[in-house]
């Protein structure tokens, strides 16, 4: 089947596209790029052209067409481009099984014009990502993969979509995305945060707790469940944060991560691409809980909370996790 046919132009239909939900308005991709890739940056801005040509007809009088939209280019990596954005129709969408009303398209190609080189094909098609099922005889390297990862977290974090080769559909599952990390100025004891972990897993305790040379507490909470699985929480000093931070005027967060990981029954069920249904139904209440788990700490200590996506989290994200209408958990306790 041919996807988003018309809608990308004929020079860019064979890159990897990056489909980007714009129902609620456009979304940086800059930001969203900036998050993996150090080197992000506009060789050329989208742009609107406006319409200077009257319509022909007399149902038309009068009226000018409409503003063309002009796709910019951002260098992406060392060796790669990505043009756009095109705009995608509901129709378009509707083939992809994304849930939205119109989206951006990006493409993302070498910027010389030659293909990449691939490795070997994949010896086992089990990975969260479809990238391997997406890459049957010959899998990405280097910052091919890395873009391609990237364009798959990019996708989870605003419900759109990527087509590996202008073809292969990846429509990721972002009700999977479920850890978060906040970093804050703050370093708390475990003491402080245990009660935070047994508000939602009453039997949770300290697992490993040791005082680092400079005096910086380093420990791990950890909570189980019969059905759900763990909460598992590592607070550590870092000595370096998430590129996504980068961006952030350095008082809003700080060099204390807490990280807060869901551990499931079957670890293994991680690695897959689509989730068992009682997998699923597990991760939905955990991924509330520790969305809960992690609003509550951001409250008491401040810092900036970033998804495993390696984004930022967002208020209106945390909160659709957390409601039940929008695919979070009805409830606040996890199974025990």
């Amino acid at each position: 089947m041919t996807f988003l046919a018309g809608a990308i132009p004929a020079e860019h239909a064979s890159g990897h596209l990056l489909i980007l939900p714009s129902t609620n308005g456009p979304v940086a991709v800059s930001e969203l790029a900036a998050a993996w890739f150090s080197d992000i940056a506009w060789l050329r801005e989208p742009s609107r052209a406006a319409g200077s040509r009257r319509m022909a007809g007399s149902r038309f009088r009068g009226m000018a067409q409409p503003d063309a939209l002009v796709p910019g280019v951002m260098r992406l990596g060392e060796a790669h481009v990505a043009t756009g954005p095109f705009e995608v129709a509901e129709a378009h969408l509707a083939e992809l099984s994304i849930a939205a009303t119109k989206a951006e398209a990006y493409s993302v190609a070498r910027s010389d014009g030659l293909r990449d080189m691939r490795g070997a094909a994949p010896t086992s098609y089990d990975d969260r990502d479809g990238i391997a099922r997406a890459f049957p005889h010959a899998l990405p390297q280097t910052e091919e993969l890395r873009i391609v990862q990237w364009m798959v977290a990019a996708a989870r974090k605003t419900a759109g979509g990527v087509l590996a080769d202008g073809r292969q559909p990846l429509v990721p599952d972002a009700t999977a995305s479920v850890n978060l990390s906040l970093y804050s100025a703050h370093p708390l004891q475990p003491g402080d945060v245990l009660p935070m972990l047994r508000s939602f897993i009453a039997t949770a305790d300290v697992s490993a707790e040791q005082v680092m040379p400079d005096g910086t507490p380093r420990y791990t909470l950890a909570g189980s469940t019969a059905y759900d699985g763990a909460i598992v929480v590592d607070v550590e000093r870092v000595d370096r944060v998430p590129r996504a931070l980068g961006a952030l005027d350095w008082r809003s967060y700080g060099p204390f991560a807490y990280r807060m990981t869901w551990v499931p029954a079957d670890p293994y069920e991680l690695e897959l691409e689509r989730g068992s249904g009682l997998h699923v139904i597990a991760r939905a209440r955990m991924r509330a809980s520790l969305a809960r788990l992690a609003v509550s700490l951001q409250g008491r200590i401040a810092g900036i909370l970033v998804d495993d996506g390696g984004f930022i989290a967002t208020p209106e994200e945390l909160d659709g996790r957390t409601d039940s209408t929008t695919g979070g958990a009805p409830g606040s306790r996890a199974w025990v």
